[in-house]
C-alpha cells in the first residue's frame, strides 16, 4: 500500500497540484465576477478521477459547481453548453467555459437521482428519464454535423469496424496473457470476429434508426432532479453513435442498483418505455431486433471509449484502469458466442 501511494504521488494528477488548484481559483472568482457573482466561502473539491475533477464553489446566488476534464474528453464543456442552449430543461445551465483548458462552470444540478433508487419504486423515475432522454436523442438527430464539429466522439457505424481493427492492433493495451487483459485465446477469436462485427454494423444500419448524440454512460449517477427535472450530467464520454447504445450502461445500472436479474421483467419494461419513443422510425419489431444488435455493438464502443480514457493515464492511473478496455471485449466475445450457440 505504501508503495503505491509513492507511486501515485510521482504521477500526481494535475488537480491535485497546488500550482493547479490555484489557477483553477482564480479563473473561478475572476469568472463569476465578470457575471456578476461573488464567491461566499471555501472552494472544495468533492470529486476527483483520473479524467477530471469538480470543485464546489458557494456563492451569495447559490452553490455553482466548477468541473475540469482531461484532454481525452476535452469536449464536454463546449457540448454541454451547447446543449444547455438547445434544451436547458434537462441540461445544467453553463455559466462559462475555458475550451481550450477543458473547464467549466455550471449551475447546482439538484439532488442525485442514485438516492432516489434504493428499492424497486425508483424505477418511477426510469420511466420519466427514458422517454425524455430518447426524445432528446431524436431532436438531435438534425444536429449530428454541429455535435461533430463541438468534437463529440464520431462513432457512427460506417467507422466502427475500422476503429475496431485498429484497437485489436493496440496489443500492449490489450494486456493479452495478463490477469487482468484477454487470454491468447480470447484474443485470436476477436481478430477472427472482425469481418462478422462489420456484417453486424451493417445489419444494425439497415434497420434505418437515425444515428445521434448517445450519452455512453447513462446511469443513475450521471442524473440529477431539481424541481421535479431530470438533468442530464457527464457528458465526457458522449458519441454520435446508434442510439440504443445508451441502454448498454442503463440497464445494466439499475440491474445492479436494485439486484434484478438481466432477463427480468422489470428490465424489460424499461427497454420498451425507451423504444416506445421510435416508433416513428420502425416497426415494434424491427426496433426489438435493432436494439438485441446494437447492445452487442455497444460493447465493442464501450472498449474503445476505454481505450480512449486510459491512453492518456499514466503509472499507477492507467494501470488501475486498463483492464476495462479488456474487459469490455470479453462482454462483445462471450455476447457474440452466446448468440451462435443459441442458434444452433
Amino acid at each position: 500500500m505504501e508503495n503505491d501511494v509513492v507511486k501515485k504521488e510521482k504521477y500526481l494528477l494535475p488537480w491535485k497540484e497546488l500550482d493547479w488548484l490555484g489557477e483553477a481559483t482564480i479563473w473561478i472568482h475572476e469568472e463569476l465576477m465578470r457575471l456578476g457573482m461573488e464567491v461566499r466561502g471555501p472552494i472544495e473539491q468533492v470529486h476527483v478521477r483520473p479524467w477530471s475533477t469538480v470543485l464546489r464553489v458557494p456563492t451569495f446566488g447559490g452553490v455553482t459547481f466548477f468541473k475540469a476534464i482531461s484532454p481525452a474528453l476535452a469536449h464536454e464543456p463546449l457540448l454541454t453548453q451547447a446543449l444547455w442552449r438547445w434544451r436547458d430543461d434537462c441540461l445544467p445551465e453553463v455559466l462559462s467555459v475555458d475550451e481550450e483548458r477543458g473547464w467549466m462552470l455550471y449551475t447546482n444540478m439538484g439532488d442525485w437521482l442514485r438516492d432516489q433508487m434504493q428499492s424497486i419504486e425508483g424505477l418511477r423515475h426510469w420511466r420519466k428519464v427514458l422517454p425524455l432522454y430518447a426524445g432528446l436523442q431524436i431532436e438531435m438527430i438534425e444536429r449530428v454535423p454541429e455535435l461533430l464539429g463541438l468534437g463529440t466522439l464520431d462513432r457512427r457505424l460506417d467507422g466502427l469496424p475500422d476503429q475496431f481493427e485498429t484497437l485489436l492492433a493496440q496489443t500492449a493495451d490489450l494486456r493479452i496473457g495478463e490477469p487482468d487483459g484477454l487470454s491468447s485465446d480470447e484474443f485470436e477469436q476477436l481478430c477472427a470476429l472482425t469481418g462478422h462485427f462489420h456484417d453486424t454494423c451493417q445489419a444494425l444500419a439497415a434497420y434505418g434508426i437515425p444515428e445521434t448524440l448517445h450519452h455512453d454512460d447513462l446511469h443513475d449517477g450521471n442524473i440529477f432532479v431539481s424541481n421535479g427535472n431530470y438533468i442530464f450530467s457527464d457528458w465526457g464520454e458522449s458519441c454520435v453513435a446508434h442510439p440504443f447504445f445508451s441502454l448498454l450502461v442503463t440497464l445494466r445500472s439499475v440491474a445492479y442498483r436494485l439486484n434484478l436479474l438481466d432477463d427480468s421483467g422489470e428490465l424489460g419494461n424499461l427497454r420498451d418505455v425507451y423504444l416506445d419513443s421510435w416508433m416513428d422510425f420502425a416497426s415494434r419489431e424491427d426496433l426489438l431486433e435493432a436494439f438485441r444488435l446494437a447492445q452487442r455493438v455497444a460493447m465493442v464502443n464501450r472498449a474503445l471509449t476505454w481505450h480512449r480514457v486510459i491512453a492518456k493515464l499514466e503509472g499507477p492511473y492507467r494501470e488501475e484502469h486498463i483492464g476495462s478496455v479488456a474487459g469490455w471485449l470479453q462482454e462483445y466475445l462471450q455476447a457474440e458466442n452466446t448468440n451462435n450457440n443459441s442458434r444452433v
